[in-house]
């Protein structure tokens, strides 16, 4: 019953009372209205009576809030401060969970990528073209690498070691190589930059995995597989002509901007030929001492260090453009064209002066449009009549040792076995003596096996006789591949000097 009367009521409120007495009137059939008397009542105007008292009720409590201005006013202030302690909570959790999102997605970015190398290098590991790829590494059987990640896998360090190792540093206590100067053959000293053990070995995994399987040009013979000064000097043998220049500054002329454009053009984004080339190269360094402490200051870009086990194939890679151009003169002018390292050399026979002197003026045309300069000091123009010699070897009739230098190094090993090692040298090296023998005599079998054979066994004696073998550098065993650290080669350098018995 009381269902009953609540749902009376509220019929009556959404309408009027008459509407719902006529309305149970005709259902319970007690009332049938008629048209044209003056107590019918048309479903029209009952409706339209209903609407009106609807609004006046609605207006009716309106104004009676509106009377009450305080109360509207407080009731206004209360709505509006819940909503914008609404506003600001949902703000703030959005914001919560969009910092927590950010702060996760910055850690998983930071364990499997590098986002900072330095001020100056670090814009090629963000932004445009980061991502993007010229060419396709796979053309010459290298890895394709597309993260940072994929490049520490393939080189087998970790994040931190490629991060603590590629880092430009323009002040820094610790410094990744170690430099020293070497006498030159003709004069004056060679600075040496040899990486650190932990850098070296990283060098020589970039070298293996992304410099050595891109092919160089034939002309190139130095630091390549199966070439040697002996094929470079082999090429040039009876002519009638020989000329050498030589590329001045050859390794530090190729900045870090150039090496990384190398490995763009290999085919890798921005961000890992970023990481290599800074791994390939470093700038000319100050050592400075201040209350104790060693400082190592960068005075210039960073560039190919000569000593790097990768400088060489980077400057063959490099270098492919330019040998093919000036193999190009070579032939259109009937010259033979070969270069070890930076020595160039051209050879002819029955060849007119005047295309020697526009063979110079192309080379020197070709060489500065390829980013490199001649030595104005180290042109030789060497003809029949006078000795004639390619990297080192002499080569008229034949490649061969110049004369001079075996008389010279047999003196120096009488000199030894008749009064010992005592204020002896040999080109400039007087600190590693026996290894620049031992190194010399191997040499010396190279180019003439039966002559150099002799050389060999008659430094060994003095080696034995100086007990030698207490000193002699074995290589270290590579790790095993549960190991994490790099296995360890010998430089070139290194390979002249301490040359293990064959």
């Amino acid at each position: 019953m009381s269902n009953r009367r609540q749902e009376l009521y509220d019929r009556i409120r959404a309408s009027s009372k008459g509407e719902v007495i006529r309305e149970e009137m005709v259902r319970l059939g007690f009332w049938k209205p008629k048209d044209g008397t003056p107590e019918a009542m048309t479903n029209e105007w009952l409706e339209k009576r209903a609407e009106l008292t609807k609004e006046i009720n609605a207006l009716a409590q309106k104004q009676r809030k509106y009377e009450n201005r305080e109360a509207m006013l407080r009731e206004m202030r209360q709505r509006r401060m819940a909503d914008a302690r609404r506003r600001r909570e949902e703000t703030k959790e959005r914001h919560e969970a969009e910092r927590k999102a950010r702060a996760e997605a910055w850690e998983e970015r930071k364990q499997n990528d590098i986002l900072y190398l330095g001020e100056g290098v670090s814009a090629g590991l963000h932004g445009e073209g980061a991502e993007a790829s010229p060419a396709d590494p796979t053309r010459f059987g290298l890895p394709a690498i597309r993260t940072v990640k994929e490049l520490s896998e393939v080189l087998g360090v970790g994040l931190g070691e490629l991060r603590f190792l590629s880092f430009h540093r323009k002040v820094s206590r610790v410094s990744h190589y170690r430099r020293f100067f070497m006498p030159k053959k003709s004069g004056g000293k060679r600075l040496i930059s040899a990486p650190m053990p932990r850098l070296k070995a990283l060098q020589y995994r970039v070298l293996e995995k992304f410099l050595e399987p891109v092919p160089v040009h034939d002309a190139a013979h130095g630091f390549v597989p199966g070439r040697s000064i002996l094929t470079n000097a082999s090429a040039h043998t009876g002519r009638d002509l020989v000329v050498n220049l030589d590329l001045k500054d050859f390794f530090p002329s190729v900045s870090f901007r150039r090496t990384k454009g190398l490995f763009r053009a290999l085919g890798y984004p921005e961000k890992i030929a970023t990481i290599l080339g800074l791994i390939c190269t470093e700038a000319d360094t100050d050592e400075v001492e201040l209350d104790g402490e060693r400082y190592f200051l960068h005075r210039s870009e960073r560039r190919l260090p000569q000593g790097a086990p990768t400088s060489p194939a980077i400057t063959n890679i490099l270098c492919y453009r330019l040998d093919r151009r000036l193999q190009g003169v070579a032939q259109s002018l009937g010259y033979t064209y070969t270069r070890y390292a930076d020595d160039l050399t051209f050879s002819v026979s029955g060849e007119p002066v005047t295309d020697l002197k526009r063979l110079l003026w192309r080379i020197r045309s070709v060489v500065q449009s390829e980013g490199f300069q001649l030595h104005p000091d180290k042109t030789r123009i060497m003809r029949r009549g006078r000795q004639q010699e390619v990297t080192g070897l002499t080569v008229n009739d034949g490649v061969s040792v110049p004369r001079r230098d075996l008389r010279n190094f047999r003196a120096l090993l009488h000199r030894i076995e008749k009064d010992g090692l005592s204020g002896r040298s040999w080109r400039g090296s007087s600190a590693n003596l026996l290894s620049a023998i031992r190194g010399y005599a191997y040499f010396v079998r190279m180019v003439h096996p039966e002559k150099g054979e002799s050389y060999v066994t008659q430094v060994q004696n003095i080696l034995e006789a100086n007990q030698w073998q207490h000193v002699i550098r074995h290589p270290r065993k590579a790790p095993a591949a549960s190991d994490t650290a790099l296995p360890k080669k010998k430089s070139f350098l290194q390979k002249l000097l301490f040359w293990r018995k064959g």
